[in-house]
């Protein structure tokens, strides 16, 4: 509960939100547990509800893997770089508890039949706050640190669905559709 009051308190931007936060190393593990929970949930609900994509679950597991691990890697670089190590945990930490909360919400979103680009652009957009909020606030980071935070965070994911991109072509099905919407 004090993890969700965190992950709403950046939201809002409120100064106090890591007072919500345990970043110990019990607290950093117990962050871990939710987002591999979470990540279990997204990547086998699909299969629940009917899709009968083969590989759909260790294909969903290998790409969040992916993109966590080269987000992680890249933000561990600049936080090296800027001398501020010691902000790693609680941005992990932080990061984990946000991660854990949006897919819960966008998972209800979506099993309530609450889709579309509007919902996509709005999730984004509190994605984006919470992240510079986590670097802001939790990572206490200057306004151009956030900026070359957020940047690394950013070439990383890049790094990461380009790999995805090659390593896990679209289905056939999906690539075709994908095509027909692109005109093509």
């Amino acid at each position: 509960m004090a993890a969700g009051r965190g992950v709403f308190a950046l939201l809002i931007g409120d100064r106090r939100a890591g007072t919500y936060f345990d970043f110990s190393q019990r607290g950093l593990v117990g962050s871990f547990i939710a987002f591999l929970a979470v990540t279990g949930l997204n990547a086998v609900l699909p299969a629940i509800l009917g899709s009968k994509e083969p590989g759909g679950i260790t294909r969903s597991i290998l790409m969040i893997a992916i993109l966590f691990g080269l987000q992680l890697a890249f933000s561990a670089i600049v936080l090296r770089q800027l001398k501020r190590m010691d902000g790693l945990v609680p941005y992990l930490v932080a990061d984990n508890w946000a991660t854990f909360f949006l897919t819960l919400i966008s998972g209800a979103l979506a099993a309530a039949g609450i889709e579309g680009d509007a919902v996509l652009i709005v999730l984004a957009i509190i994605v984006i706050v919470i992240e510079v909020n986590i670097a802001r606030l939790i990572v206490t980071l200057t306004p151009l640190q956030i900026a070359m935070f957020l940047i690394a965070q950013l070439v990383g994911v890049s790094i990461g669905l380009a790999i995805i991109g090659f390593t896990f072509p679209l289905p056939p099905d999906a690539a075709a559709g994908a095509s027909s919407m692109l005109g093509g």
